[in-house]
């Protein structure tokens, strides 16, 4: 029978230190010191009898154990701060903290709209929001860095339940430079894959719209050069190309100042779906979908 187990403390430093890669920076996360953060590491270590980490000047190696080590500690982390949530869900709803993890292609759209909303009816929520795109933001839920993910469907998230909010329409968007002979809607055919600007890999958004136009040649033929939607809406309006861009962001705004025009995709799913998910049977399920109701009152 072992005498010591591993604190919650430990199992922090070790996947704080598996997350940024360097004791330094592990330890500003963990809000400790270097020394104290190392220490904890090496009492692991020697609790187990094994070496987790490889430390040398320059770079930290986990050992094939070390990453194992690891992905028990996100699931032990996880189901530790569960224990809190349970008692959170069967007080208050929406009340303390909450840790929302949104896409780049809805935070700046959507949450000036939701977040005083928000604020006005539940003052009692601390939300912690961060911005990442859908495959960071889905592991950061799975780590238990992230309670939710506001995201857009469909999208391969690991194991997890959803409540979809409303359906986010793709429009084509493109210089204003012969509007007479364009058609009232585009069909994908129309779009040329030369001229076609999409976002760079890691953005779901990418994969929505080759999904939309159901036109695998538009992806071997794309130029993807845009970081962001706001980059891609400058290349278009500078005439280097088309786009498509969520219905969401030129309700926002995003094409003031511009000379772009923009024609409805006539496709057979021209949309993605705007979500909210969780971890499957988390424990604030009954809070989420709460959520997700004040959301979707804020697209009627």
């Amino acid at each position: 029978m072992i005498s010591y187990l591993p604190t919650l403390k430990q199992l922090q430093y070790l996947a704080a230190l598996h997350e940024h890669g360097h004791f330094g920076k592990a330890a500003k996360a963990c809000f400790v010191t270097q020394s104290t953060l190392s220490a904890g590491i090496r009492e692991l270590e020697t609790l187990l009898g094994i070496s987790l980490v490889e430390r040398t000047r320059r770079v930290v190696r986990f050992t094939s154990i070390g990453n194992q080590m690891v992905e028990k500690a996100h699931r032990i982390l996880r189901e530790s701060e569960e224990l809190t949530d349970i008692a959170r869900s069967a007080g208050k709803p929406l009340v303390g903290e909450l840790r929302m993890s949104v896409i780049p292609t809805i935070a700046p759209f959507l949450l000036p709209k939701f977040l005083p909303a928000l604020r006005k009816s539940y003052p009692e929520l601390k939300l912690y929001l961060r911005e990442e795109p859908s495959s960071e933001a889905c592991a950061s839920l799975h780590h238990g860095d992230a309670d939710c993910v506001l995201m857009a469907l469909p999208y391969g998230c690991g194991d997890v339940e959803s409540s979809e909010l409303f359906d986010d329409n793709l429009l084509v968007a493109m210089p204003n430079d012969d509007v007479q002979n364009l058609p009232k809607e585009i069909t994908p055919q129309y779009i040329d894959p030369e001229k076609l600007l999409l976002l760079v890999d890691g953005h779901c958004l990418k994969d929505h719209i080759l999904s939309a136009c159901n036109r695998p040649d538009l992806g071997e033929g794309a130029t993807m050069l845009g970081t962001s939607l706001h980059t891609l809406v400058q290349l278009v309006d500078n005439g280097l190309g088309l786009t498509l861009v969520p219905e969401m962001a030129i309700d926002a705004g995003i094409l003031q100042n511009t000379n772009i025009i923009t024609r409805p995709l006539n496709a057979e799913n021209p949309a993605r779906k705007i979500a909210l998910v969780w971890r499957t049977n988390s424990p604030r399920k009954k809070e989420f979908l709460l959520l997700a109701d004040e959301l979707r009152k804020l697209k009627k």
